[in-house]
């Protein structure tokens, strides 16, 4: 653990500042702006995510960092162009912090953590109204900047506030099947014809509703979405690189075997690892 001082963030300001020096700054950062820096920015976040969900708390540590960094980055650009400096950032989040837990820094009481969820998300509509936005819809504020999968899930609770929800998983998978059977529909309407674009833009908007559909059986089902696919996609990746290199070891590539052969190898490495 790093001693007493070492951790001073006024350094990585400094190091940044340094970094966008126009006569002895790098050339790299100082191309960046904004827009540049942004696919970063989420990028960071994702791999914080994957260090936690490896329990690597050493790869956490210069994960959150290099999340760091990007804060600092931007707000360093904000800076340069007479907009905030980093200190506005940090003094803005303390008093959102303290303004919306009215019951741990004031006198106010909540009953649990569903009772603090629905303050929260009324602190956010006052704040809205006081900022002059006119949107009063259940489905205000949710960021068009996330990933599409984590807003169909917001979206999804904010109308479950209002009353318009499943009242347990067992509709919704209905409705998962029935959405399976739209796309089974949109996809034989390419194949009669593959260039008909409306076909297409059907085929996308069914593929939608589907995944739109799988958001909310997770939801219901108490299952972080994000995490759920990060495990498929792990999983996916072990046993595909196992297939590789049972292959590798009977002297052949996956690229030279038809699809039964691959799918015997599939097969092969899910009996080994004893899983669905």
């Amino acid at each position: 653990m790093s001693s007493a001082g070492h951790g001073d963030i006024r350094r990585l300001i400094d190091i940044m500042a340094r970094l966008r020096d126009p006569d002895h700054g790098c050339p790299w950062d100082l191309e960046q702006d904004f827009a540049s820096i942004a696919p970063y920015t989420v990028e960071e976040a994702y791999e914080v995510a994957d260090a936690i969900d490896r329990g690597d708390m050493d790869d956490l540590r210069e994960e959150l960092g290099d999340l760091l960094l990007q804060v600092v980055f931007h707000s360093r650009m904000a800076q340069e162009a007479g907009h905030f400096a980093f200190a506005d950032v940090v003094e803005a989040i303390s008093d959102k912090m303290v303004g919306r837990h009215p019951h741990v820094f004031g006198g106010a009481e909540v009953a649990d953590a569903a009772a603090q969820t629905r303050q929260w998300e009324e602190h956010k509509r006052r704040e809205r109204e006081a900022r002059g936005e006119t949107d009063a819809s259940a489905l205000a504020g949710i960021s068009r900047g996330m990933p599409e999968w984590m807003r169909a899930v917001k979206l999804q609770q904010r109308a479950a506030r209002s009353g318009f929800d499943w009242p347990g998983p067992a509709p919704v998978i209905e409705k998962l099947q029935e959405e399976i059977g739209e796309v089974q529909a949109e996809l034989e309407a390419v194949a009669d014809d593959p260039g008909d674009a409306a076909a297409r833009a059907r085929l996308e908007e069914e593929i939608g509703d589907l995944l739109f559909v799988a958001a909310n059986l997770a939801r219901h089902a108490q299952v972080d979405v994000g995490s759920a696919l990060r495990r498929a996609n792990l999983k996916f990746e072990r046993r595909f690189r196992a297939m590789e290199a049972l292959a590798g070891a009977e002297g052949t590539a996956l690229p030279e075997l038809p699809l039964d052969a691959l799918e015997a190898y599939w097969r092969r490495v899910k009996e080994q690892e004893g899983g669905g």
